[in-house]
């Protein structure tokens, strides 16, 4: 499976907010995530375009590896993440093992279900807000069709590709 995701500037959360209750969508979560991302010792992941983070929220924390960009459109990319108990414990494995922290990127999110979606309402500290639209799937195409479709829907049309890393990581360098 992979996960197939879109996400857009949001100039406006209240009126997406209740554009997508209008549709149907169901508040499933309200909460802070914060994703520390690593480096590779031996090759430089914003050249592979891959990334492997630990999530922590108050529901519990993650590993999350994630392969490079398929395609054009969308963020679509091979992901796998796995429980963990202690993230601190394995960020200690991480750096033993030769994996450099990159930047810690904190959020406040809000996770709607509609239509077979995820609809995230993410205020990324540093950057603003913005959606994320995403299932899984095995047919990239039609689930882009789908995810753009739904955002065409909810208003939504300042696409953006690049994570909320690299768009933190552009605009400390531009600084």
């Amino acid at each position: 499976m992979l996960e197939v995701e879109i996400k857009s500037y949001c100039d406006d959360p209240s009126s997406l907010r209740a554009a997508i209750v209008s549709l149907g969508g169901v508040l499933e979560d309200s909460l802070i995530e914060e994703d520390s991302y690593f480096n590779h010792p031996s090759r430089d992941f914003a050249e592979t375009d891959e990334a492997l983070r630990i999530r922590r929220t108050p529901e519990g924390q993650v590993v999350t590896y994630k392969g490079p960009k398929i395609g054009t459109r969308s963020k679509t990319r091979y992901e796998n993440e796995v429980a963990i108990g202690d993230a601190d414990a394995f960020a200690e494995v991480l750096a033993r093992l030769g994996f450099r922290p990159v930047r810690t990127v904190r959020k406040r999110r809000e996770l709607y279900a509609l239509e077979g979606a995820h609809v995230c309402l993410d205020s990324v500290d540093g950057l603003g807000d913005f959606a994320e639209i995403e299932i899984l799937s095995e047919d990239r195409e039609a689930a882009e069709q789908k995810l753009f479709a739904l955002a065409e829907r909810l208003g939504l049309s300042r696409f953006e590709r690049r994570s909320y890393l690299e768009l933190l990581l552009e605009s400390e360098s531009s600084r």
